[in-house]
């Protein structure tokens, strides 16, 4: 595929792209890590492709009152927090409902996790070179709240591969996140949602990472 293409077939065909551009990352003791639910996919073509660890790393969004697309920030199954202070300047939120949000998303979060947890363990991250994947970037709120949580487990380098996003987005995740690297090959002049990279833009359901988990653990 030529690297001015912008669409992928689906997010398959975007893990296998990515791969080929993290080959070099194979002798670095690596491990794939996926953004639930579509980056998980991501994660897994690198995997296979570089014959490295697999695992989720599990950062939920935290939504603006009134927008619940709108990203204000991200928390991770630790309960670390990112806050994207260029959304927050531009809106008003009060600290109940923040602090609301923040319990309701790290609830939903270890609801997920248990289930993924009772079919593969745990990665370790601890002096590891961890690959981040998600199925395209946004406001990248979520990625620097998955990046702080690599970071206290002990994470030795952390990749950042991700099929595409706006280059605006990009240049502030390189900017307030200098000592990570980002893969992210595709980032078109007009950038609307994430969904515009892919012809196949289908929901990913939890059976399918669970059956993804399973692959990797040993029991597939």
């Amino acid at each position: 595929m030529d690297i001015s293409q912008t669409t992928f077939r689906d997010r398959v065909e975007a893990g296998a792209f990515l791969a080929a551009r993290l080959a070099a990352y194979k002798d670095s003791n690596p491990v794939a890590v996926g953004l639930p639910r579509g980056g998980v996919v991501i994660a897994a073509e690198i995997a296979r492709a570089i014959k490295c660890d697999m695992d989720v790393l599990i950062a939920g969004k935290l939504r603006a009152p009134f927008n619940p697309e709108l990203a204000i920030g991200a928390i991770t199954e630790s309960g670390l927090v990112f806050l994207n202070d260029r959304v927050m300047g531009s809106i008003r939120v009060d600290d109940k409902y923040l602090e609301e949000e923040k319990r309701s998303r790290l609830k939903i979060i270890k609801q997920r996790l248990e289930a993924y947890r009772r079919v593969k363990a745990k990665e370790p991250l601890a002096g590891r070179c961890v690959i981040i994947a998600d199925d395209g970037i946004a406001t990248g709120s979520t990625m620097i709240s998955a990046i702080l949580a690599a970071k206290a487990e002990g994470a030795d380098r952390i990749i950042v591969a991700v099929p595409g996003g706006p280059q605006d987005t990009t240049k502030r995740l390189c900017a307030a996140t200098p000592d990570v690297e980002v893969v992210c090959p595709v980032m078109p002049a007009l950038f609307y949602a994430v969904g515009q990279l892919y012809t196949d833009f289908s929901q990913v359901e939890d059976d399918e990472v669970i059956e993804i988990l399973k692959e990797f653990s040993g029991n597939g």
